[in-house]
């Protein structure tokens, strides 16, 4: 680790001790109204640790997502606002959480779909609109873990750019509107290279645009990467059963952004897109830049390619570092994230399970986990809440 590193390092570690002011929001009361399986619900939840159970199809994952669209984005399916809507229902759908933090201080927050077959929502916060689902920031920050995530490793480098632009959205609600504008600006140019445009001046202007905001996503995700390598080396320990994982950023376009200032890395890519105008017009899409990107990880005690590792060993890595993301959101914006796991603990060992559960408490945030067998949450050591989920419906476990 380099000086620059390490002074990082002991930041991080510095802020993540300073847990006294840290602001814990919790989620107390869940309504949907005509989402997904749920035609209404109204669920009371003031507690740390929510568990929910039921047979395959009930509607668990529906909840989890409800929560997730809290945050910046399509939720943790990343499926289509107008997919949401209840079957046999109006086509609109609505979700409303109250947020209540420490000091007994309150917020509502609201999201859905007014319009049916539209896939635009509306947001607001204590009943008036809002501009934007960043302003929800503000209030709320969601970290999450899906089984469709176990193949994080082996998938495509396309689905580690999502998993990553996930990690950064986190800390930066920004960030989705920057790598938004970029895909924006890269058809743009794609397009002026399929049309054949000979005026140089077109061209220009867009790869302009493309350069500052291609160094702005890039710089983005640097610097979350940096300070989520930072919170691991923090607390690092090669005998944990989530064991530590060694991640980096892997791309010329990122080498160019990490070795020089913003301005001249813009001025250098956009000598790359003018040199290469003729490659890409032949591609069909722009080659070099932070859309080619990858993010590299590796099971650290062993160093091993996370990709060779064990399926269980995947996992197991993977949820180390759904735990440190959660403890980076924490240490940058003061407020414990809710933390949202579909499933995650089902093909653990007890050991595993145990020690997650007992990590999770730690954190001092809200956690929603789901499990097809209520026997996963047995035996724990900290309190939690169970609830059993039929379709339609969610009661307290006795």
């Amino acid at each position: 680790m380099n000086g620059q590193s390490a002074r990082l390092a002991d930041d991080i570690a510095a802020s993540v001790a300073r847990t006294d002011n840290l602001r814990r929001p919790v989620v107390t009361r869940l309504m949907l109204a005509d989402f997904r399986s749920y035609t209404a619900l109204d669920l009371r939840c003031n507690a740390q640790m929510i568990a929910l159970s039921g047979e395959n199809g009930a509607g668990k994952t529906n909840v989890l997502e409800a929560l997730s669209l809290l945050a910046p984005g399509r939720g943790l399916r990343r499926a289509d606002f107008s997919e949401m809507a209840r079957e046999g229902g109006g086509g609109t759908f609505a979700i409303s959480v109250t947020i209540s933090g420490q000091e007994g201080d309150e917020a509502v927050l609201g999201t859905g779909l007014v319009e049916s077959g539209g896939n635009a929502r509306q947001h607001r916060i204590d009943r008036e609109p809002c501009a934007s689902i960043r302003d929800f920031a503000d209030h709320l920050r969601m970290v999450w873990q899906t089984p469709a995530m176990d193949g994080l490793f082996a998938a495509s480098p396309g689905e580690r750019r999502r998993y990553l632009d996930r990690l950064v959205l986190a800390v930066d609600p920004a960030h989705a509107q920057r790598a938004s504008a970029l895909e924006r600006a890269l058809r743009n140019r794609n397009k002026l290279l399929e049309m054949g445009t000979r005026d140089t001046g077109w061209l220009d202007a867009a790869e302009r645009e493309v350069a500052e905001l291609a160094v702005a996503v890039a710089a983005a995700r640097a610097e979350t990467i940096d300070r989520l390598a930072a919170v691991i080396a923090s607390s690092r320990d090669d005998e944990s059963p989530f064991p530590w994982a060694g991640i980096a950023l892997e791309g010329e376009f990122d080498a160019l952004v990490a070795a020089h200032p913003a301005l001249e890395a813009e001025t250098l890519y956009r000598g790359v897109l003018r040199d290469f105008r003729a490659r890409d017009a032949a591609a069909g899409r722009t080659l070099a830049g932070p859309q080619a990107s990858d993010l590299r990880v590796w099971h650290g005690p062993k160093n091993l390619p996370a990709e060779k590792a064990s399926t269980g060993e995947q996992k197991a890595l993977l949820t180390g570092l759904t735990l440190a993301h959660a403890t980076l959101v924490a240490s940058m914006t003061g407020a414990a994230p809710v933390v949202l796991l579909d499933e995650v603990a089902a093909h653990f060992d007890a050991r595993r399970r145990l020690a997650l559960f007992e990590r999770l408490a730690a954190l001092g945030a809200q956690v929603w986990m789901t499990s097809a067998d209520p026997a996963v949450f047995a035996g724990a050591s900290v309190p939690i809440n169970l609830f059993t989920v039929t379709p339609g419906r969610i009661s307290r476990r006795a």
